[in-house]
């Protein structure tokens, strides 16, 4: 490349991530980040993180430093007007999950991508993981057959995001949004399941969903919240069952408070006509092991990876601003963002009549 790419990101709370995994990549040079609580602005992007500009203003800082890559990490309510801002002038955008409040944004993201010509990539990263990508070449070489039925949970005992330590006077909102239903869109169904969703849709091959059938309740969030002086305005659990056009079945559990006996409780199952896998956290944490199991010569077995070097595969920032520096595809679609806010957009809306939602 004859100059490094120009990156800045747009919200510095998950946004530290990505200015971190842009500063490994050789040929991006963060230039520049932006967040409308002072504080955090000047006590994480200068002091922390040491970025040379740091904004008060998204738009100033898209005005003024003619970026190539930009990462929008802001509460959902604005995942939308930001991203498209940043289309229009002219940058690449890597937006945090959820892709948008709703189908309809999401929609409106991907177009405007398209005209603009612009990649646009949507930050599922736990598809990033070492074991998710492992997962994936045993089911795209065969290992598990025909998926038919899919089922995944994301249980926290008790983990309302920023309840505990949100600096609910900062300008940015910072932790009420999460359960702040016109910032956020709802709980833990557009914050956790949004991953375990995509995670297993992935793995499936994005069929293409026909009908949905869902639930979401708020028996504890309420409670907490109150002990805090807060208001709580959306689910802290969703269950749902997703029926696809080729006949599979998934089934997502998601919450943020839960009498279950772990503090933090991820998986995903696959069942397939050729085998099954396993994806679980190990030690209520962030860490995850796989395995698969199958038959052979009339016999069950049982495996998992050996020795997984602690970073076989990049992180989604890397990769992101490589697919920008070399022009080729991001591992994840905006497409693949837009089947997820349908389907989540089904689930509180059949949650909503207490009916199934026909899809296609």
């Amino acid at each position: 490349m004859e100059r490094k790419l120009r990156a800045g990101v747009i919200g510095l709370g998950m946004g530290c991530n990505h200015v971190r995994g842009y500063r490994n990549h050789p040929d991006v040079e963060l230039v520049a980040v932006a967040d409308i609580d002072p504080e955090r602005l000047q006590e994480r992007g200068g002091k922390d993180l040491k970025v040379p500009a740091c904004y008060s203003s998204a738009e100033e800082m898209l005005e003024k430093e003619q970026l190539d890559i930009v990462s929008v990490a802001v509460p959902n309510c604005v995942h939308k007007d930001l991203t498209i801002k940043a289309l229009k002038a002219g940058a690449n955008v890597l937006c945090e999950k959820p892709m948008a409040m709703n189908e309809a944004e999401s929609v409106e993201m991907m177009e405007t991508a398209k005209k603009c010509n612009r990649k646009l990539g949507i930050n599922f990263s736990y598809r990033f993981l070492n074991q998710s990508r492992e997962m994936k070449k045993i089911v795209d070489q065969g290992g598990v057959g025909e998926i038919y039925y899919a089922q995944t949970n994301w249980f926290r005992r008790k983990g309302i995001p920023g309840l505990e330590h949100g600096n609910f006077n900062s300008p940015g909102a910072a932790g009420r949004w999460f359960f702040d239903k016109e910032m956020s869109g709802g709980g833990p169904l557009i914050d956790l399941g949004v991953h375990r969703l995509d995670f297993c849709l992935w793995m499936m091959g994005y069929p293409e969903p026909e009908w949905v059938m869902g639930s979401t309740y708020d028996k504890l969030g309420p409670r907490l919240a109150s002990e805090k002086n807060r208001v709580f305005t959306v689910e802290d659990l969703a269950a749902s069952m997703i029926r696809f056009k080729n006949g599979s079945t998934l089934q997502i559990v998601a919450s943020w408070a839960s009498h279950v006996k772990e503090q933090e409780l991820m998986n995903a199952r696959l069942l397939g006509t050729e085998g099954g896998l396993l994806q679980f956290n190990i030690h209520e944490g962030y860490e995850f092991r796989i395995e698969h199991y199958f038959d052979r010569t009339g016999q069950s077995y049982d495996s998992m990876p050996h020795d997984l070097p602690a970073e076989t595969y990049l992180n989604s920032y890397y990769e992101f601003a490589d697919a920008v520096a070399k022009d080729k595809p991001f591992l994840v679609r905006p497409e693949e963002g837009v089947t997820v806010m349908r389907i989540l957009d089904a689930i509180y809306e059949s949650a909503r009549t207490g009916t199934p939602v026909k899809l296609g």
